[in-house]
C-alpha cells in the first residue's frame, strides 16, 4: 500500500488508466480531511468551515488536496522537468502557514491566457473550506494566489 500524496502541480501526470482509481484515493483523503476537522475543531458547526491544525502547518499539502477535491487539474512535469499539462501549482509561501498557488502550463498552452479566471476558480474552493486565497500580481504581471488558513475566530 502506498502513501496518498496529494498533486500539488510538480509531478508527473496521471496516466488516463488511473483516473477513476485516483479519483477515489482523493475523495477518501478529502472524507478523511473533513473528519479530522469534526474532531479537532472545538468550535463545532459546520466541519469544512475552518482548517485544522494539520492542515494550518502543512499547507502545501492540505491545499493542494482541497484544490484535487475540487476537481481542479493539476500542472505535471516531465522527467526532465518541463510543465506537460496545464492546472495549478502549490508551493510553499514566503511566510509560515502560507501557500502559493499559480496556473501553469506548457509554453504555447494559453496559461496565462487562464490564469485570471482558473484562479478565481480555485480561490472559491478554498474560501469555502475556510482558507482565504488573495489574489495578486506578480513578475511578467502574472497572477497567482496567496492563500492562508482563516484565523477560527474570523469564521
Amino acid at each position: 500500500m502506498s502513501t496518498f500524496h496529494a498533486a500539488t502541480g510538480d509531478g508527473p501526470a496521471l496516466p488516463e488508466a488511473d483516473v477513476e482509481q485516483r479519483s477515489r484515493e482523493v475523495r477518501a483523503a478529502f472524507e478523511g480531511l473533513l473528519q479530522i476537522r469534526r474532531l479537532t475543531n472545538c468550535q463545532g458547526g459546520d466541519p469544512a468551515a475552518s482548517p485544522a491544525a494539520w492542515e494550518r502547518g502543512q499547507p502545501v499539502r492540505a491545499i493542494a488536496l482541497a484544490l484535487e477535491a475540487a476537481r481542479q487539474p493539476p500542472s505535471a512535469l516531465d522527467a526532465t522537468g518541463a510543465r506537460t499539462a496545464t492546472g495549478y501549482r502549490v508551493t510553499a509561501g514566503e511566510r509560515p502557514g502560507t501557500a502559493v498557488v499559480e496556473w501553469l502550463g506548457p509554453p504555447g498552452a494559453g496559461a496565462a491566457h487562464q490564469e485570471e479566471t482558473a484562479l478565481t476558480a480555485c480561490a472559491a474552493a478554498l474560501d469555502r473550506l475556510g482558507w482565504e486565497a488573495l489574489l495578486y500580481r506578480g513578475p511578467r504581471r502574472r497572477h497567482f494566489l496567496e492563500v492562508e488558513a482563516v484565523r477560527p475566530e474570523e469564521a
